[in-house]
This record gives C-alpha cells, structure tokens and sequence, in this order.
C-alpha cells in the first residue's frame, strides 16, 4: 500500500468544466520547468489543475507496483473533483507518471481525455502498448539521448497510431534539456511548452 499522496488542486475564480491532471516523474516534481509551465498555460487557458505530489525513495521505486500507485492516484482525482463538474480532460504525464497514465486510461472518467506524454517509459512494455493501442489523442516528446526511455524503433513503431502526435527533441535528456548548453535548453523548454499550447 502507497502512503498517502498530497496533491494541490489550483482553481480558476470561477468555476470550469476543464481540468488538467498533472503525473510528475519520480524525480521530477511539478515544480520543475516542463510541468510548472505547463501549468501555467493550462490555468491561463482556463482549467483548474490538478497537482499529483507523489515521491519515492529507492526503495520505494525497486518495489513499484504501478497498478497499486494508480489506485492511490485515482483515489486522490476523485476525492479533489468529487463537487466539480468537469467533463473536458487533459492529463500532462512525465517519465514514471506515463506508467501511472497507462493505468488510468480505462476508468470512464478519461474516455475523451487528451493526453500529453512527456519522456515517456517506452521500454516498459505496459506503457508501449498503451501508447500504440490507445485511441486518445496524445502528444508524446521523447529526448533523442534519453538513453533508457528513448527506443528508435518502438518509437517507430508508435507512428502507425494515428492519434499521436510524436516529437524528438535533438540532443535533449531524460529532462528534455542539453546536458551542457542551459541557454539551448531554455529554448527547447519554450519549444516544447509551445507544442503543448497548440496540441
């Protein structure tokens, strides 16, 4: 059983029927650049967003069992929008968070969701498959030297679903950042946060 996971529901002033639902890394908390800009141009476009503030340690990750965090997860979205009434979805979900995101495509509530994967885990085969059956409309950005997330011809094989939109960043990490140029990752980050705005 997963501890308790904190979360931070961000409300528009009035009430909306949109929401964004935000699955950090495990690493990669939603303060970090890619989904605390993210965020910001979900809440200027009008939805409440919904942090998921989970975290491990070592251990914790060795012992995974993502089925169980995605029960958690699910607990804490129904429990932050059991008095809303959204019906317009997005999910926005980093490396861990895309085996988080895999499980909840079958609840109901996320039929219509647009789904955006960020470096996601394509040598998990439960989140390859995910991605290639799935018939959400998704926006998927791999880094082309995440070296343990990014495989060429999986993500070949991802183009014969026409639902995605795939992106490589050239020369980008498992943060979508170049390793030894912060001035060309700043670019790559308004890159990508420009990609999600139009997506």
């Amino acid at each position: 059983m997963i501890k308790s996971i904190p979360f931070r529901l961000i409300e528009q002033k009035e009430e909306t029927n949109n929401l964004v639902i935000v699955l950090p890394g495990a690493g990669y908390s939603t303060q970090a650049p890619l989904l605390y800009y993210s965020t910001g141009l979900f809440y200027n476009k009008g939805f409440d967003v919904l942090h998921i503030n989970y975290s491990f340690n070592r251990q914790e990750l060795s012992s995974l069992n993502e089925r169980d965090l995605a029960r958690d997860v699910q607990l804490v979205i129904d429990n932050a929008t059991k008095d809303k009434k959204y019906s317009n979805y997005y999910i926005v979900a980093k490396s861990i968070g895309t085996k988080v995101l895999r499980c909840l495509l079958d609840h109901k509530m996320f039929k219509e969701a647009k789904l955006v994967w960020l470096t996601p885990l394509l040598q998990n085969d439960d989140v390859f498959n995910a991605m290639l059956n799935s018939d959400h409309k998704g926006l998927c950005i791999f880094g082309e030297e995440d070296s343990h997330c990014f495989i060429v011809d999986r993500s070949e094989k991802l183009k014969i679903n026409r639902n995605l939109i795939l992106k490589v960043v050239e020369g980008g990490n498992h943060s979508l950042e170049l390793d030894k140029d912060p001035i060309k990752s700043i670019d790559i980050l308004k890159s990508v946060i420009s990609d999600i705005n139009e997506f």
